[in-house]
């Protein structure tokens, strides 16, 4: 029978062989654990007495939110120090990280009333949008789409500030949760819905309007990625205008389509070209149509 020594020596060998899967000796990296952490504290300052275990009173708010704003300000900031440390902006010196990360860090936390603005609009059309939807309480508490959508907006402020690596795991997290990707590069408009949510993909570079409605196994995609890091930070993801609507399995590709404003996607259709506004695409079983919604033999209701 093998002993723990014996077992330790072949794993530490494999560490020598298969270097590539380790992180040793280098400079430290955030903590996926804390980062998640994080995040759940984010949600609880975002949507106050919903990601909480206990009644808030209006009285206790205040007092609440600074201990909690305290506690994030110092968890954050760490973690923010850890991803400059390892991948450090170009000019930024190594003696200044520390105060980098500290003003990145309340530059962040100035957004999150801006960010409840605009999360207030993504719930009020989850609301709006499901007759299934007994109340704005109901979606705020078991919705999916409410994590998946306030972590994409709260990673996406961290993205854009150029923090290296934890946006991704803010984003991955709430993938695993909700089964909805929403990269935290993508650039999303108010009174956003997405129903149902499972398997729903939008790429890092999509830019996607106001009142934008979509539903399950809907991809936002590349082209192609063949080209790898020669494609980086080129607009591979497509844009999807004001008003559109997409049914479920439809899939979008390619950095120039376009949806036009006002358009319906149907289910299951395969678009890597753009589509002028106010345009319904369907399948039919055997073809895609693209039609003008200007047709009044066009204008079809669809339901799922």
């Amino acid at each position: 029978m093998e002993t723990v020594t014996q077992l330790t020596n072949q794993l530490v060998a494999s560490y020598a062989k298969a270097g590539g899967i380790n992180h040793l000796d280098g400079k430290n990296l955030p903590s996926k654990r804390v980062v998640t952490g994080i995040t759940c504290d984010l949600l609880r300052l975002l949507f106050p007495g919903f990601f909480d275990e206990k009644l808030i009173h209006s009285s206790e708010i205040k007092v609440e939110t600074a201990a909690l704003l305290d506690a994030v300000l110092g968890t954050l900031g760490d973690e923010i120090r850890k991803a400059l440390e390892y991948q450090p902006p170009e000019g930024l010196a190594k003696k200044d990280i520390a105060h980098e990360a500290q003003k990145l860090t309340l530059e962040f936390l100035h957004s999150l009333p801006r960010v409840r603005e605009i999360l207030q609009t993504d719930v009020q059309a989850a609301f709006d949008g499901d007759p299934a939807a007994a109340s704005k309480d109901e979606v705020l508490v078991s919705y999916p789409f409410v994590e998946a959508i306030a972590v994409q907006r709260l990673a996406h402020e961290l993205f854009i500030k150029q923090v290296p690596l934890i946006p991704r795991i803010m984003s991955e997290w709430a993938h695993a949760r909700t089964g909805m990707e929403l990269h935290a590069g993508a650039k999303i408009g108010s009174h956003f819905f997405v129903d149902h949510c499972t398997g729903t993909v939008v790429g890092e570079t999509c830019v996607i309007g106001n009142h934008v409605k979509m539903y399950h196994g809907v991809t936002l995609g590349a082209k192609s990625t063949a080209g790898g890091q020669l494609l980086k930070g080129k607009k591979r993801h497509p844009t999807i205008e004001d008003r559109v609507t997409i049914y479920p399995g439809a899939t979008i590709l390619g950095g120039d389509t376009v949806i036009g404003a006002g358009s319906t996607i149907g289910g299951n259709v395969f678009i890597m070209d753009s589509v002028q506004p106010n345009s319904l695409v369907i399948y039919d079983g055997l073809d895609m149509r693209v039609l003008s919604k200007a047709d009044k033999g066009a204008a079809v209701d669809f339901q799922i």
